[in-house]
């Protein structure tokens, strides 16, 4: 959004609430839901119609996947006149190790949606190359590392100062903090890490799990936590606008999902120098290179999670052999590297084509 509104475009959001967005002209509240089941995303997709066929855009970039599934239908009448339209898919829900049944709802709808999409822009290699092998008719297929990590924000402090922060925050110098930030739902599998911990609580009794963000299942984590006798060292800490303080002051970076696309979570503590040890999926896998920046577990494996952990806690030279390797990684994945990439993809494909009607 940025960059178009700095190339003199007009830029319009539609989406579900009413966030105060920079460098949006107009925006759009329109009620899509997660999932395909609910009645109100047939009422998104009437409003959808409408907004695009009354706005006549030249461009649209859709995003996840009931976004891109309502936008692309919306703007089959605009395409035919014209309008490009862009699809980011930030991870399929079919991938290998998917269950069948997300292949058997998704895959259909995104094959037979490619068809109506100009450029399809996929953020992890497995995606890209699905896409490719099963010949996906969007008119192009691009692969760009992600949505950017700003590692001006985010970046390697001082242990001084991460001491320090661990004071100003409530924790002892000498505490081991692990960071987890996701939504509390089934996929993100916060009950896994507490598992984990809970095998860790009389070797390691001064770690502490912080474990950011809001949800259906947290409550069920909660209780969890009461009944391995961890309660004191896990700690819900709400949904927070400061990551990167928390990042900071933190020792390592835990991730239990079962499914990602190129998750931010791990990028960002990457580019705080963290080591990460997390669940073996397609987004993680293409950050993390087992043993050389992280560790990789398979879902489930709770005993080797948890000895991972300790291998990260007893060893200060492996923490310090990731950090340097996990800066230098995340550098492609940075926000002015992805900006250029999409840059790229705007340029090549579709503002040649669309010049000359130039909001």
């Amino acid at each position: 959004m940025k960059w178009f509104t700095e190339q003199g475009w007009e830029v319009h959001v539609a989406a579900s609430g009413n966030m105060d967005l920079p460098y949006v002209h107009k925006k759009y509240d329109i009620p899509i839901q997660r999932s395909p089941f609910r009645l109100q995303n047939f009422e998104a997709y009437k409003k959808l119609s409408s907004i695009i066929n009354n706005n006549k855009y030249s461009i649209i970039h859709c995003h996840t996947p009931m976004g891109g599934v309502l936008a692309r239908l919306a703007a089959k009448k605009a395409r035919k006149q014209g309008t490009k339209v862009i699809y980011t898919a930030h991870g399929f829900h079919f991938c290998k190790g998917a269950p069948l049944i997300n292949w058997l709802a998704y895959y259909p709808i995104e094959r037979g949606l490619a068809s109506y999409t100009d450029c399809l822009i996929t953020i992890n290699s497995e995606d890209y190359n699905l896409a490719v092998k099963h010949r996906f008719k969007a008119k192009c297929i691009e692969h760009v590392h992600g949505i950017g990590v700003d590692i001006e924000q985010f970046k390697l402090v001082e242990d001084e100062y991460k001491k320090d922060l661990k004071i100003k925050f409530g924790y002892k110098p000498d505490d081991f903090l692990m960071f987890y930030a996701a939504e509390f739902n089934k996929n993100k599998n916060q009950q896994f890490l507490i598992q984990s911990l809970a095998l860790l609580k009389n070797e390691v009794p001064n770690a502490k799990l912080l474990l950011a963000g809001n949800g259906p299942l947290m409550d069920e984590c909660k209780q969890l936590a009461v009944h391995l006798g961890v309660a004191e060292m896990v700690h819900f800490i709400g949904y927070r606008t400061d990551i990167a303080s928390l990042l900071s002051m933190c020792d390592l970076a835990v991730a239990s999902s079962l499914r990602e696309g190129l998750p931010v979570n791990i990028m960002e503590a990457m580019a705080c120098g963290l080591p990460v040890v997390a669940t073996d999926n397609r987004g993680h896998r293409e950050l993390i290179i087992d043993t050389t920046n992280g560790y990789l577990v398979s879902p489930g494996e709770v005993e080797l999670f948890a000895s991972r952990i300790l291998e990260c806690i007893h060893s200060r030279t492996l923490r310090e052999k990731i950090k340097i390797e996990n800066v230098n990684r995340v550098k492609k994945y940075s926000v002015d590297e992805v900006g250029t990439e999409l840059n790229n993809i705007y340029t090549q494909y579709m503002l040649r084509d669309v010049n000359e009607t130039k909001n």
